[in-house]
Protein backbone atom coordinates (compact mmCIF):
# COMPACT_ATOMS: atom_id res chain seq x y z
CA UNK A 1 0.00 0.00 0.00
CA UNK A 2 3.12 2.38 1.30
CA UNK A 3 4.48 1.80 -2.19
CA UNK A 4 1.52 1.89 -4.21
CA UNK A 5 0.49 5.56 -2.51
CA UNK A 6 3.95 6.92 -3.09
CA UNK A 7 3.69 5.71 -7.17
CA UNK A 8 0.50 7.48 -7.01
CA UNK A 9 1.86 10.83 -5.60
CA UNK A 10 5.22 11.17 -7.91
CA UNK A 11 3.12 10.51 -11.14
CA UNK A 12 0.54 12.94 -9.88
CA UNK A 13 3.60 15.77 -9.40
CA UNK A 14 5.14 14.91 -12.66
CA UNK A 15 2.13 15.34 -14.38
CA UNK A 16 1.22 18.64 -12.80
CA UNK A 17 3.80 20.37 -11.58
CA UNK A 18 2.24 24.17 -11.23
CA UNK A 19 -0.47 22.13 -9.29
CA UNK A 20 2.22 20.63 -6.95
CA UNK A 21 3.59 24.40 -6.51
CA UNK A 22 -0.02 25.47 -5.40
CA UNK A 23 0.15 22.86 -2.69
CA UNK A 24 3.68 24.17 -1.48
CA UNK A 25 2.43 27.45 -1.26
CA UNK A 26 -0.80 26.11 0.55
CA UNK A 27 1.53 24.51 3.10
CA UNK A 28 3.59 27.98 3.66
CA UNK A 29 0.32 29.30 4.09
CA UNK A 30 -0.65 26.91 6.97
CA UNK A 31 2.31 27.30 8.40
CA UNK A 32 2.46 30.99 8.22
CA UNK A 33 -0.65 31.22 9.61
CA UNK A 34 -0.72 28.70 12.11
CA UNK A 35 2.73 30.51 13.86
CA UNK A 36 0.59 33.83 13.60
CA UNK A 37 -2.41 32.43 15.78
CA UNK A 38 0.06 30.32 18.69
CA UNK A 39 2.16 33.07 19.17
CA UNK A 40 0.83 36.04 18.10
CA UNK A 41 -2.96 36.30 18.66
CA UNK A 42 -4.31 36.55 22.28
CA UNK A 43 -4.80 33.73 24.05
CA UNK A 44 -8.78 34.76 23.79
CA UNK A 45 -9.10 34.59 19.98
CA UNK A 46 -6.97 31.89 19.47
CA UNK A 47 -9.65 28.44 19.92
CA UNK A 48 -11.89 30.36 17.13
CA UNK A 49 -9.03 31.32 14.94
CA UNK A 50 -7.38 27.57 15.14
CA UNK A 51 -10.76 25.97 14.46
CA UNK A 52 -11.76 28.43 11.26
CA UNK A 53 -7.41 27.73 9.81
CA UNK A 54 -8.55 23.72 10.56
CA UNK A 55 -11.21 24.23 8.35
CA UNK A 56 -8.87 25.66 5.74
CA UNK A 57 -6.58 22.93 6.24
CA UNK A 58 -8.99 20.18 5.54
CA UNK A 59 -9.73 22.40 1.48
CA UNK A 60 -6.05 22.18 1.02
CA UNK A 61 -5.80 18.71 1.98
CA UNK A 62 -8.83 17.98 -0.49
CA UNK A 63 -7.12 19.87 -3.31
CA UNK A 64 -3.90 18.19 -3.03
CA UNK A 65 -4.50 14.56 -2.89
CA UNK A 66 -1.70 12.45 -2.79
CA UNK A 67 0.62 14.64 -1.13
CA UNK A 68 2.00 14.65 2.44
CA UNK A 69 2.64 17.83 3.69
CA UNK A 70 -0.70 19.69 3.77
CA UNK A 71 -2.00 16.49 5.56
CA UNK A 72 0.66 17.18 8.22
CA UNK A 73 -0.04 20.34 8.42
CA UNK A 74 -3.73 19.75 8.56
CA UNK A 75 -3.05 17.35 11.62
CA UNK A 76 -0.93 20.17 13.27
CA UNK A 77 -3.62 22.68 12.89
CA UNK A 78 -6.41 20.65 14.54
CA UNK A 79 -4.47 19.37 17.04
CA UNK A 80 -3.56 22.76 18.04
CA UNK A 81 -7.62 23.27 17.63
CA UNK A 82 -8.32 20.64 20.10
CA UNK A 83 -5.72 21.22 22.48
CA UNK A 84 -7.04 24.96 22.93
CA UNK A 85 -10.91 23.43 23.11
CA UNK A 86 -10.05 20.44 25.48
CA UNK A 87 -12.64 17.81 26.71
CA UNK A 88 -14.31 15.17 24.91
CA UNK A 89 -14.38 17.83 21.53
CA UNK A 90 -10.75 18.55 22.03
CA UNK A 91 -10.20 14.60 22.23
CA UNK A 92 -11.86 13.98 19.06
CA UNK A 93 -9.85 16.72 17.41
CA UNK A 94 -6.73 14.56 18.69
CA UNK A 95 -7.83 11.51 16.75
CA UNK A 96 -8.68 13.02 13.72
CA UNK A 97 -5.09 14.50 13.84
CA UNK A 98 -3.79 11.20 14.93
CA UNK A 99 -5.53 9.84 11.95
CA UNK A 100 -3.75 12.19 9.37
CA UNK A 101 -0.89 12.08 10.27
CA UNK A 102 -0.92 8.04 10.12
CA UNK A 103 -2.05 8.86 6.32
CA UNK A 104 1.03 11.23 5.81
CA UNK A 105 3.27 8.75 7.20
CA UNK A 106 2.05 5.63 4.26
CA UNK A 107 2.34 8.50 1.60
CA UNK A 108 5.79 10.16 2.78
CA UNK A 109 7.11 9.39 6.30
CA UNK A 110 9.97 11.94 5.79
CA UNK A 111 8.43 14.60 4.47
CA UNK A 112 9.02 18.39 6.32
CA UNK A 113 11.91 17.02 7.80
CA UNK A 114 10.36 13.92 9.74
CA UNK A 115 7.33 15.95 11.06
CA UNK A 116 4.89 13.35 11.12
CA UNK A 117 7.12 11.67 14.14
CA UNK A 118 7.74 14.57 15.84
CA UNK A 119 3.39 15.31 15.82
CA UNK A 120 2.81 11.75 16.44
CA UNK A 121 5.23 11.69 19.14
CA UNK A 122 3.89 14.90 20.29
CA UNK A 123 0.26 13.65 20.36
CA UNK A 124 0.73 10.02 22.31
CA UNK A 125 3.00 11.98 24.89
CA UNK A 126 0.06 14.55 25.66
CA UNK A 127 -3.16 13.45 24.76
CA UNK A 128 -4.43 11.40 28.14
CA UNK A 129 -3.99 7.34 28.52
CA UNK A 130 -6.83 4.98 28.34
CA UNK A 131 -9.88 4.56 28.96
CA UNK A 132 -10.07 8.28 28.23
CA UNK A 133 -7.98 8.78 25.64
CA UNK A 134 -4.81 7.06 23.41
CA UNK A 135 -1.86 8.72 24.80
CA UNK A 136 0.96 5.83 24.91
CA UNK A 137 4.52 6.25 26.83
CA UNK A 138 5.78 3.38 24.61
CA UNK A 139 4.66 4.57 21.33
CA UNK A 140 5.30 8.19 22.11
CA UNK A 141 9.30 7.28 22.88
CA UNK A 142 9.67 5.59 19.40
CA UNK A 143 8.17 8.07 17.33
CA UNK A 144 10.47 11.12 19.11
CA UNK A 145 13.16 8.29 18.97
CA UNK A 146 12.28 8.49 14.93
CA UNK A 147 11.92 12.17 14.64
CA UNK A 148 15.37 12.72 15.77
CA UNK A 149 16.57 9.87 13.37
CA UNK A 150 15.23 11.72 10.51
CA UNK A 151 16.10 15.28 12.04
CA UNK A 152 18.38 14.74 14.72
CA UNK A 153 19.74 18.61 15.40
CA UNK A 154 15.91 19.63 14.65
CA UNK A 155 14.50 22.34 17.35
CA UNK A 156 10.66 20.66 17.37
CA UNK A 157 12.25 16.96 17.72
CA UNK A 158 14.56 17.99 20.27
CA UNK A 159 11.86 20.09 22.43
CA UNK A 160 9.27 17.51 22.40
CA UNK A 161 11.99 14.81 23.56
CA UNK A 162 12.44 16.79 26.24
CA UNK A 163 8.88 17.55 27.03
CA UNK A 164 8.36 13.88 27.18
CA UNK A 165 10.93 12.87 29.16
CA UNK A 166 10.21 15.84 31.90
CA UNK A 167 7.12 14.02 31.90
CA UNK A 168 8.88 10.83 33.08
CA UNK A 169 10.75 12.70 35.64
CA UNK A 170 13.78 12.14 33.37
CA UNK A 171 14.91 15.75 34.75
CA UNK A 172 18.86 14.82 33.23
CA UNK A 173 17.21 13.57 30.05
CA UNK A 174 15.60 16.17 29.31
CA UNK A 175 17.98 18.86 30.04
CA UNK A 176 19.85 17.46 27.50
CA UNK A 177 17.45 17.73 24.82
CA UNK A 178 16.08 21.24 25.73
CA UNK A 179 19.55 22.59 25.50
CA UNK A 180 19.81 21.26 22.21
CA UNK A 181 16.76 22.34 21.00
CA UNK A 182 17.59 25.99 21.66
CA UNK A 183 21.16 25.17 20.25
CA UNK A 184 19.31 24.07 16.74
CA UNK A 185 20.14 25.77 14.10
CA UNK A 186 17.39 28.53 12.49
CA UNK A 187 15.19 27.14 9.88
CA UNK A 188 14.59 29.69 6.84
CA UNK A 189 11.51 31.66 6.55
CA UNK A 190 10.48 30.49 10.48
CA UNK A 191 11.58 33.34 12.72
CA UNK A 192 8.36 33.62 14.54
CA UNK A 193 8.45 29.71 14.80
CA UNK A 194 11.79 29.28 16.16
CA UNK A 195 11.68 32.32 18.69
CA UNK A 196 8.53 30.92 20.14
CA UNK A 197 9.77 27.25 20.34
CA UNK A 198 12.74 28.75 22.06
CA UNK A 199 11.11 30.44 24.76
CA UNK A 200 8.91 27.47 25.33
CA UNK A 201 12.33 25.15 25.27
CA UNK A 202 13.82 27.66 27.72
CA UNK A 203 10.76 28.03 30.33
CA UNK A 204 10.76 24.31 30.40
CA UNK A 205 14.34 23.80 30.87
CA UNK A 206 14.53 26.30 33.83
CA UNK A 207 12.00 23.99 35.38
CA UNK A 208 13.72 20.58 34.37
CA UNK A 209 17.22 22.16 35.79
CA UNK A 210 15.63 23.10 39.06
CA UNK A 211 13.95 19.38 39.11
CA UNK A 212 17.03 17.96 38.59
CA UNK A 213 19.07 19.31 41.69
Amino acid sequence: MRTLLLSAALTFVAAAPAFADSCDDHVRALQGAWEHITYEVPKSSRTSEMEKLSAQADSYVKHCPGRAEPLIWDAIVTASAGGLKGGLGGLGMAKAARAMLEQAERINPTALDGSVYTSLGSLYTQVPGAPIGFGDKAKARIYLQKALAANPNGIDANYFMGDYLMRQHDYAGAVRYLTKALNAPPRPGRDLADRGRRAEAQALLASARQKAK
